[in-house]
């Protein structure tokens, strides 16, 4: 059982995080030959005061911008 996760800041639509989803499914699908039921895609979305580089959070580097 193919299992993917994915983690992403979070703010992005609904529709985009099930378009990310179909499409990941998709690529699992056609590239392991693996049935639809066995397939797993889990999106982990991280509030963006938790997510940093260099130091900045996600949050300050929009804050500043």
């Amino acid at each position: 059982m193919p299992l993917v996760e994915i983690s992403i800041v979070a703010g992005r639509p609904p529709s985009m995080v099930r378009d990310l989803i179909h499409q990941v499914h998709a690529a699992v699908r056609d590239s392991l030959d693996a049935p639809d039921g066995a397939i797993r895609v889990l999106v982990h979305e991280i509030p963006p005061e938790h997510w940093a580089a260099g130091d900045i959070t996600k949050a300050e580097q929009e804050t500043s911008q």
